[in-house]
C-alpha cells in the first residue's frame, strides 16, 4: 500500500483529480496549505516523490531542507514530517492524536530520527500536524 494515491510517474494529477481524491477533507487540505504558506514561507513543488510506494506529493523545503510532503489519499491525505530523535522525545512528551503516537510507534528509527507519515483525517490531525512543524523548526534550526 502506497502512501499517496496518485502513484503513476507518467500521470501528474490536476488540481480536480486531487480534490475528488480527498473528497470531503479537501478544505483541511487546503487549510494546512494555507497555514504553511503563511507561517513557514518555503519553496514549494509537486512531484512524483521516492517512487510508487509514496506517489505524488507537493514538498514544502526551507533553504533544501525539508519541512514537510503532503501526500493526496482516498478521502483524505498523510503529511510526512521527518524528525530527529530529539524531536521524537519531545513530540512524545505532547498530548497529540492517535494517529500521530501511531505514526511514531511505525516509524523506523534512524540515528537520525524517524520518517512519519501521518494519515490526516480530521482538522485535529492537522493541528498535530501543525504541532510537529513546530517541532522541526525548533529542533533542525531550520532558518527562514
Amino acid at each position: 500500500m502506497s502512501i499517496g494515491i496518485f502513484t503513476d510517474k507518467k500521470h501528474r494529477p490536476s488540481e480536480t483529480e486531487i480534490k475528488e481524491a480527498i473528497g470531503a477533507k479537501f478544505s483541511i487540505w487546503q487549510d494546512l496549505i494555507q497555514y504553511i504558506r503563511e507561517k513557514y514561507p518555503s519553496e514549494e513543488d509537486f512531484r512524483f516523490l521516492y517512487g510508487k510506494n509514496y506517489g505524488w506529493g507537493l514538498r514544502f523545503r526551507i533553504k533544501g531542507q525539508l519541512l514537510t510532503s503532503l501526500y493526496p489519499g482516498k478521502d483524505g491525505f498523510s503529511a510526512q514530517v521527518n524528525l530527529s530523535p530529539e524531536a521524537v522525545e519531545k513530540a512524545r512528551s505532547m498530548k497529540l492524536g492517535q494517529n500521530v503516537q501511531q505514526a511514531i510507534e511505525r516509524a523506523f528509527p534512524y540515528p537520525e530520527g524517524r520518517w512519519l507519515f501521518i494519515r490526516v483525517e480530521s482538522e485535529a490531525d492537522a493541528h498535530d500536524v501543525r504541532q510537529l512543524l513546530t517541532i522541526r523548526v525548533e529542533t533542525k534550526r531550520i532558518r527562514r
